[in-house]
């Protein structure tokens, strides 16, 4: 099984019918095993809260997506020790350390971090870290 860190973007995806949505639902299909860092369940929050205010979703959609999102098999890991290997690539990307968080902890696990934001794939396709990354349609 392929080890896949996979960031908000993507997760946002499963619970949405836009661009890459279905790309975004095979990483659920059992062949890959599911990582992210502690605090993505606080993104997609952020997420789910964003997409209320803008009445996307009712509050009763929110509860049941933040608990669906919660019983999916996903690994979590602490954010605190993959901080400074963030702020390292964060600083020599330009890419935010919360983006970097994915990324350093791809490169911990020996996987790649699946992607579906188009600025920081395109900020990091091309550079040392590129082995530890995927576009979500590429996987």
């Amino acid at each position: 099984m392929s080890v896949l860190v996979i960031d908000a973007s993507v997760a946002a995806k499963w619970f949405t019918e836009e661009e890459h949505a279905d790309e975004a639902l095979r990483l659920l299909g059992g062949e890959y095993l599911l990582h992210a860092p502690d605090f993505f369940m606080l993104v997609m929050d952020s997420v789910f809260c964003e997409w209320m205010r803008r009445g996307i979703i009712s509050e009763d959609d929110g509860e049941i997506v933040r608990t669906t999102l919660r019983q999916l098999p996903i690994q979590k890991h602490p954010f605190a020790p993959l901080q400074d290997s963030a702020y390292t690539i964060a600083s020599r990307t330009g890419q935010s350390v919360y983006d970097c968080l994915y990324v350093a902890l791809a490169a911990l696990l020996k996987g790649r971090m699946v992607t579906a934001d188009r600025k920081l794939y395109d900020g990091l396709r091309n550079g040392p870290l590129k082995k530890h990354l995927i576009w979500v349609e590429d996987v």
